[in-house]
């Protein structure tokens, strides 16, 4: 598994390695089932505190991403629960179409955006 963090970033670690964790289910490069490393190995790896990547391994699981099973580790396990998933999407597009609109983006400035980056995930979404 390859994840580019920025240490120079003032996002936080914990949160640069969800990101990129959910980025990697979206784009099919971590696929249902695929077993993460451990939290030992993956803070080895990238040379930060075990902490760290045992906080983004739990907010991944609050979140449906992930489950944690105590004799393989980190699991990737999509959640299926659609309602649960569009009310977390809707709240995070909110911030973000806020700052759109005070940017002065209009609606198909908006859907364009939208569009480019769901072909970009080679997904179609209906």
């Amino acid at each position: 598994m390859y994840l580019e963090i920025d240490f120079n970033s003032d996002e936080a670690i914990y949160q640069q390695l969800c990101e990129q964790i959910i980025m990697g289910i979206a784009t099919s490069r971590l696929t249902d089932g695929e077993v993460l490393p451990s939290v030992r190995q993956l803070a080895d790896d990238i040379g930060i505190n075990m902490h760290t990547v045992n906080k983004a391994y739990t907010i991944l699981k609050q979140e449906g991403f992930v489950k944690i099973d105590r004799r393989r580790g980190a699991i990737v396990s999509v959640d299926a629960d659609k309602q649960r998933a569009i009310a977390s999407v809707k709240k995070d597009m909110q911030s973000v179409l806020a700052e759109a609109i005070c940017r002065d983006l209009s609606r198909s400035d908006i859907h364009e955006l939208v569009d480019q980056i769901l072909d970009e995930f080679g997904t179609l979404v209906s």
